[in-house]
């Protein structure tokens, strides 16, 4: 990493590169929740969720999502397409689990009839604040059109990743997608696809194998990452 910073989140830093429309996303150790209330530092996370985050994002290529991944550089770096992000989290739910639990008062991990989408501003000033389709274009953060396709490709995510999960005993409970437009004004899945912005449970125990041990000081957190890592690269 010899480019210059261009920005620093709770889990990644980014740095510019001599190509215009490239940049360098590097893995922190640094884990946050409740938007930054809690802080504290999980062993070899950048590590672990850099590889993870590369096996998704390669799965979805074959799949023909486009996303901003290029190619994975060492043990905490990738290359990726330098995005202008749309300032949404897009999550992506289907079982009832976290907020959606408590906001309506069901049982953890209730079955969903369908699969469901919300939206939230990307604003932890805010505290991430959910937003609706009418909210979104009256303020001009995305247009119908880019929803649409934002709704479409985060479908397409969750069929592939569902399906690729269960053949290695994970339940894909939710997850947390953000897009982007490189530039040429095209929308790519960017961010990452891990531990830490997805729920995955053991599919014969229910075991949680995401960043919700440390959420919920469960223990076994570095644990839980090196066991989702092991189960996406071993052969069945």
């Amino acid at each position: 990493m010899t480019g210059k910073m261009w920005y620093e989140g709770k889990a990644k830093q980014v740095f510019l590169t001599d190509a215009d429309d490239e940049v360098i996303v590097h893995y922190k150790d640094d884990a946050t929740a409740f938007n930054g209330a809690k802080k504290g530092t999980i062993a070899d996370k950048g590590v672990l969720n850099n590889q993870i985050t590369s096996f998704f994002f390669t799965l979805l290529g074959e799949h023909g999502v486009p996303t901003h991944f290029i190619a994975r550089e060492g043990d905490r770096d990738q290359r990726v397409k330098k995005l202008q992000i749309i300032p949404l989290e897009v999550i992506v739910r289907n079982r009832c689990a976290g907020s959606m639990a408590k906001r309506y008062g069901r049982e953890e991990g209730e079955m969903l009839a369908h699969p469901t989408i919300e939206f939230c501003l990307k604003d932890d000033a805010l505290d991430d604040p959910m937003i609706n389709r009418s909210q979104i274009t009256a303020l001009g953060l995305a247009t119908d059109e880019e929803l649409d396709t934002i709704a479409r490709l985060a479908f397409q995510v969750n069929d592939v990743l569902s399906a690729f999960l269960l053949t290695k005993k994970v339940i894909l409970v939710d997850f947390k997608l953000e897009f982007g437009k490189d530039s040429a004004g095209t929308i790519l899945l960017g961010d990452e696809i891990s531990p830490d912005t997805c729920r995955f449970w053991d599919a014969d125990t229910l075991e949680k194998l995401d960043k919700d041990r440390f959420r919920r000081d469960l223990g076994h957190v570095e644990e839980a990452y090196h066991e989702m890592l092991q189960r996406l690269t071993t052969r069945a």
